[in-house]
């Protein structure tokens, strides 16, 4: 399970297996955001098979499946900072590649912090959001649409 520390809120992550929940569970986390959908590749296992092992932990579970860019829309994002705001602790969020995840996380946060920080922020974690900064700039400066 390849995964990187974004903050004291979150870590992003490569797709996860339902036996890497309970390690989830004792390193900290609280709960689990799957941004993947399913079926997206034939060896994944389906999320429901993680929400069940997410349950049998004792973690709370959100399934946000984006394809693409074009799935990250107002109402993913809102979902994404609700799951974040009302986690009650560190936040375990995967994808295939933990991109959308911290995509979301990051147009999650705009309107509460700053473009370059979190552009360097992701960097930190691994990941290259400089094309997204306008993004986050334009949240900043007027919210989300809708």
């Amino acid at each position: 399970m390849q995964s990187a520390r974004v903050d004291d809120t979150l870590t992003v992550s490569f797709q996860i297996q339902p036996e890497d929940v309970a390690a989830i569970r004792d390193a900290g986390f609280v709960a689990i955001i799957n941004n993947r959908p399913d079926g997206e590749a034939p060896d994944q296992p389906d999320g429901a098979e993680i929400a069940r092992a997410a349950a049998e932990a004792g973690l709370a579970y959100t399934a946000l499946p984006v394809t693409g860019r074009e799935g990250i829309t107002p109402d993913t994002i809102r979902a994404f900072h609700e799951a974040l705001e009302t986690a009650g602790g560190p936040v375990f969020a995967f994808c295939r590649t933990g991109t959308r995840s911290i995509n979301l996380w990051a147009l999650s946060q705009a309107g509460d912090r700053d473009a370059a920080e979190l552009v360097r922020m992701a960097g930190d974690a691994g990941y290259d959001l400089s094309g997204l900064a306008p993004a986050l700039r334009q949240i900043a400066d007027h919210g989300l649409p809708g």
